[in-house]
């Protein structure tokens, strides 16, 4: 059986293509939402947050013979334990690496190495910002923008458990925005208008996060895109499905 940390839309494929295959499949989500991403015709899922420690006995009680790691580029705690985990227990690692799309040179974007740097700049280039980057950094912007009078949008994957989160940051509903993207680039101008904001924050999510919408979406309409760069990505990654598909099946064939 393989295992794939996911949640994403490129688990989500990758999943599929060995599924088509005839491989036998188990996929690992963090959330609900990622569970329901994840499932499809011969695909079973565990529902999730996993330590090194778990994931070894998981694949040790369902006979795990390779492990692709799909996780988001962000997701760098998931990562090491995935391969740590598989360090430990003699299981081949295989890092998916999402493709990513080059970041244009515009005087409307800027990049920044962190949550904090992104929230700090965020809050004195503008009031009204949309954080696009996930609810785990919601706190990061609510703790920088507390006692500045900005307004901070966040942008968040319908989740219950995101959603409380924000809640209890005392984030106030009209400010969250529960919606599964990637989305285009007439959704983010509009969201953009709508709230009258004058900054947006994302990640460098390549073209499966919807990148360049928001950099179209940031040109339309004048506001200042900031975007927090990737972590570095594990020596050996693939960045294809294709790639990743014929080394997990060529693991299994060994």
């Amino acid at each position: 059986m393989i295992l794939i940390i996911g949640g994403t839309s490129d688990s989500r494929a990758i999943a599929g293509e060995l599924a088509k295959k005839g491989a036998a499949v188990l996929v690992s989500t963090a959330t609900g939402h990622g569970a329901g991403l994840a499932a499809g015709s011969g695909i079973e899922v565990v529902q999730g947050r996993l330590d090194r420690d778990q994931l070894r006995v998981l694949m040790a009680a369902r006979g795990i013979k390779v492990l692709v790691d799909s996780s988001h580029p962000y997701a760098e705690m998931v990562s090491r334990n995935a391969a740590a985990a598989c360090g430990a227990s003699g299981i081949p690692y295989i890092r998916y690496s999402r493709p990513g799309e080059e970041i244009p040179r515009s005087p409307l974007v800027e990049t920044v190495d962190s949550y904090a740097g992104a929230a700090a700049r965020a809050c004195a280039a503008g009031n009204t910002i949309i954080a696009a980057t996930g609810g785990k950094t919601a706190g990061v912007f609510a703790e920088v923008a507390s006692g500045k009078g900005k307004r901070i949008i966040f942008r968040v994957i319908p989740d219950p458990k995101t959603i409380k989160r924000l809640i209890n940051l005392g984030v106030a509903p009209g400010d969250i925005v529960a919606m599964q993207g990637p989305f285009s680039e007439e959704m983010n101008t509009a969201l953009i208008r709508h709230y009258r904001a004058d900054v947006m924050v994302t990640k460098e999510s390549g073209s499966a996060g919807g990148f360049m919408e928001k950099v179209r979406a940031a040109e339309k309409t004048g506001v200042l895109l900031i975007v927090v760069r990737r972590p570095p990505e594990t020596e050996g990654a693939v960045c294809t499905v294709d790639q990743a598909v014929r080394l997990a099946l060529g693991y299994m064939n060994d």
